[in-house]
């Protein structure tokens, strides 16, 4: 029952779950062939901007009402500090603006400059709402010292209370309306502002727990309250810059990468997950995976592969907006024609050791002709160089070094002298143990010089 509560008042966690649910025999996948899977409770059709609309001005017309009530109540009071509290909360609805633009901005098509669209629109709205609850602890803090300072007699006791009563129940409503639909549909945009109107409604509470103490007869009840509040009011702060800070920096939780693991281990083809990366753009998911397959595959079965891929990913992440998967190309060589093959490139030599196992071979690159050692596997601190035997004894001797943006490539920074035909070793170390590979290259028919 509090665990209910919890997650209908929005105290539930920041980050959407995606997890699936586990029987003793392993995944429970329901009957008749289908995935039976027990995800997170989102709901696709939720996924997209025109529902964070939607909650954006349901919010702002709840927190209208509860201006034009507190108004009232300053009128028949007139206190000067009911007013300023009911300016706040006005001030506070016009919050919902930024979030109304960012979401009206998303649903744009990608341009020629913007190829992903305006999903980051999002990430600067909650940096702004984020900001403005820092605005509002720090002069809800400001304002509690100077009372403590500088205290002021309190009238119209109740006058105050139900004016405070008033704001507390608006933002309360609005607070969990905006946390319960900004994680059903992943924003973590319209959560900043949801725990926004909650720290407005602590304060309009505040000022009714504060004129109940001076009642009481305890006229520093008020500004006590406010310094409490104020600490409150950081927290929150804290927690939601995390989240917005997080994704706009393309973090995510390790949930979501551990279930992109889990789709794919569905799809029987794929023999490895080589790489994944995920990241938020706005409330829609984008992953890039790197898989390795049977090399024997055909490019229809290959698709057919990818295809299942991404069905699999959408099933299981309904939030997700764009899958790129690309294949593995450890250890495959150009094909000749291509933007960089070399035209007369000798075969390559295979690799087979307990140091290193791949292809080396002589490559074309932007530099110009290069030794290159490609491993799918390869000992820790391993070091290579080509040594090749030249006429009249001579050693021409080529450094591998690592390529750094890929530890599975190891490659010259000079060209191998012409003619590329001869004899030569291959020398791999990993500082402890060292082995000697004698290969020959020959240049195809026809290119010999």
């Amino acid at each position: 029952m509090y665990a209910a509560v919890k997650e209908w008042l929005g105290f539930g966690g920041q980050d959407q779950s995606f997890g699936h649910a586990h029987d003793e025999g392993g995944h429970s996948h329901g009957g008749a062939g289908g995935h039976g899977h027990t995800h997170g409770v989102i709901d696709p059709s939720l996924s997209s901007s025109e529902r964070g609309i939607w909650a954006i001005k349901w919010s702002f017309i709840i927190l209208g009402i509860t201006a034009v009530l507190q108004l009232v109540v300053v009128f028949i009071s007139g206190s000067v500090a009911l007013l300023a509290d009911t300016i706040h909360n006005i001030g506070d609805a016009t919050t919902a603006i930024p979030l109304w633009i960012a979401f009206a901005l998303v649903r744009r098509k990608p341009t020629a400059t913007f190829n992903y669209g305006l999903g980051r629109v999002e990430d600067l709205a909650g940096m702004l709402v984020v900001l403005i609850i820092l605005f509002s602890a720090i002069v809800a803090g400001y304002e509690a010292i100077s009372r403590l300072i500088h205290p002021q007699p309190i009238t119209q006791l109740v006058a105050v209370a139900v004016a405070g009563f008033i704001g507390f129940v608006g933002n309360e409503v609005v607070a969990v309306f905006r946390i319960r639909v900004g994680r059903a549909m992943n924003s973590a945009a319209l959560i900043a502002d949801g725990y926004h109107a909650r720290t407005d409604g602590l304060t309009s509470l505040a000022v009714v727990l504060g004129a109940a103490g001076v009642w009481a007869g305890f006229p520093l009840a008020d500004p006590i309250i406010g310094l409490l509040i104020t600490i409150a009011i950081f927290g929150i702060v804290w927690q939601s810059a995390k989240a917005v800070i997080m994704r706009s920096l393309d973090g995510v939780s390790p949930g979501v990468v551990e279930e992109i693991r889990h789709a794919a281990e569905h799809v029987s083809a794929i023999g490895r997950l080589v790489e994944v990366k995920a990241r938020w753009v706005g409330h829609k998911l984008s992953a890039d995976l790197t898989i390795a397959v049977d090399d024997a595959l055909t490019v229809a079965e290959a698709n057919r592969v990818t295809v299942a891929l991404k069905e699999e990913l959408r099933e299981h992440l309904p939030p997700l907006g764009l899958a790129t998967v690309q294949f593995d190309t450890t250890g495959v060589v150009a094909a000749e024609g291509g933007a960089h093959s070399h035209h007369h490139a000798p075969e390559p030599f295979k690799v087979d050791s307990p140091l290193a196992q791949g292809l080396l071979a002589i490559v074309d690159t932007p530099d110009g002709e290069r030794m290159r050692l490609t491993v799918s596997a390869h000992a820790e601190a391993l070091t290579a160089a080509v040594c090749i035997s030249r006429d009249g004894g001579a050693i021409e001797r080529l450094p591998l070094l690592p390529v750094p943006s890929d530890h599975h490539v190891f490659q010259s920074a000079a060209a191998p002298a012409e003619p590329h035909e001869f004899d030569a070793e291959l020398q791999l170390s990993d500082g402890v143990r060292r082995e000697s590979l004698s290969f020959r290259m020959e240049e195809p028919e026809g290119h010999h010089h």
